[in-house]
């Protein structure tokens, strides 16, 4: 390891007990080994760290929808890393620590609102999941927002119980945000804003095998009966020739859709089976990466109720629209990340990869704060000239090509 970033690893190590005291210090059982037995060993919910007593009433009452759980963080945070891999801040992690992103989460920032939020979702996302899989004898399918089938289709396979999930991300992932602080607000805001959704929005075209036609309608179309959508009291709006009407692109429930297969002679399609169907979750982190683009700053205001001094969060600018629930909220701005330092949690951008072409935060002139990059040739190993054999097997020759790589000094 570099001597600058070991400097660095140890000043955050050894810094972790001012960290630890705010910091969703749970999260970190999605990397250790613990996780992969948790559904076997009931006891050992009282050796996850950080858990607050109603999250460890909740994990040994329903002991086995937590390697879900701890699934779901773990999605989270590969997918922050993907959506940060050209950031200067790129979503990263610190082994062998209980703060596994060191103090970058200590302070109310865009990065702090983005991860509280991903994670969330993705615990709702897996206990969603798992239930439609199997896994668990305390949650199944989702039998309650079927009705009747529509002409031409009908109801069949697994349809993925959404509102399950959110509801194990609110009661777990909520649980120790009940302080009367301006962060718990934050965190707790930025948590629901990963899984839920409000209401109608558009209306999309949803023919099979077309490109879907997106306007808005100047009224509610006429209800022709399709299931009550998950997540919502409202009916999933239908109109002619499967028009139908669906909410703006959002979280979790924003992205329930129907999931078709075709069945009938020769791909006729003479009947469909269908049911309800979470999407990939990186169209949840697409979200949630332009939710982080566009948060809205607040500042912290105090007040006195029966219970004390609570203090609540107000945007700061009261010209701009004020953030909805679907947005995220922060209060503290972030450091630039251009430079290590234990403080901040930051590692610098040295010797990361840049990309020379780009005039984005990921192209050089960004990344390195200025600092320059260098420039080394890279071979590598890639197979090429594949050809198909009848039947049925592919062989490939194996090239070396050159490759420019650039990294920041």
């Amino acid at each position: 390891m570099e001597p600058h970033l070991l400097g660095l690893l140890l000043g955050l190590l050894l810094g972790g007990t001012r960290v630890l005291a705010g910091y969703p210090i749970w999260w970190s059982l999605a990397l250790g080994q613990q996780y992969t037995s948790l559904g076997s060993q009931p006891l050992l919910c009282g050796s996850i760290p950080g858990l607050v007593p109603k999250q460890l009433r909740f994990c040994r009452n329903y002991i086995e929808i937590m390697p879900s759980v701890a699934e779901g963080v773990k999605l989270g945070i590969q997918e922050c890393q993907h959506q940060f891999r050209g950031r200067r801040w790129n979503c990263t992690t610190i082994d062998d620590s209980l703060a596994i992103f060191g103090p970058v989460l200590d302070k109310a920032t865009r990065e702090s609102a983005f991860v509280h939020a991903i994670a969330s979702a993705g615990v709702a996302f897996a206990v969603t999941r798992s239930c439609a899989e199997g896994t668990s004898t305390i949650c199944g399918c989702d039998s309650h927002h079927k009705g009747p089938p529509g002409e031409g289709w009908k109801w069949g396979g697994c349809s993925e119980d959404a509102d399950f999930g959110v509801l194990v991300s609110r009661e777990f992932a909520d649980a120790r945000e009940n302080r009367p602080d301006a962060r718990s607000a934050m965190n707790k805001h930025n948590n629901e804003a990963g899984r839920t959704r409000r209401g109608f929005a558009m209306l999309a075209r949803l023919v099979l095998n077309s490109r879907p036609q997106v306007i808005l309608p100047p009224q509610p179309p006429k209800v022709l009966g399709l299931p009550p959508r998950p997540g919502n009291n409202s009916y999933f709006i239908c109109c002619e020739k499967w028009t139908c009407c669906l909410p703006m692109l959002g979280t979790i429930l924003d992205h329930m859709h129907l999931k078709c297969k075709c069945h009938g002679l020769s791909g006729s399609c003479e009947v469909k089976t269908c049911w309800w169907a979470q999407p990939d979750f990186r169209a949840i982190g697409d979200f949630l990466k332009d939710k982080y683009d566009s948060a809205s700053e607040m500042v912290v205001e105090k007040h006195r109720e029966s219970r004390g001094w609570v203090e609540t969060l107000r945007a700061k600018y009261s010209l701009f629209k004020p953030p909805t629930e679907r947005d995220l909220v922060y209060y503290e701005n972030s450091p630039n990340f251009c430079e290590p330092n234990p403080e901040t949690g930051s590692f610098g951008t040295r010797d990361r990869t840049c990309n020379v072409t780009s005039h984005g935060i990921d192209g050089c002139d960004l990344l390195c704060c200025g600092r320059g990059h260098n420039t080394r040739t890279e071979k590598r190993k890639e197979k090429c000239h594949c050809i198909f054999h009848w039947c049925c097997y592919v062989s490939c020759q194996e090239c070396i090509r050159i490759y420019d790589v650039h990294t920041c000094k």
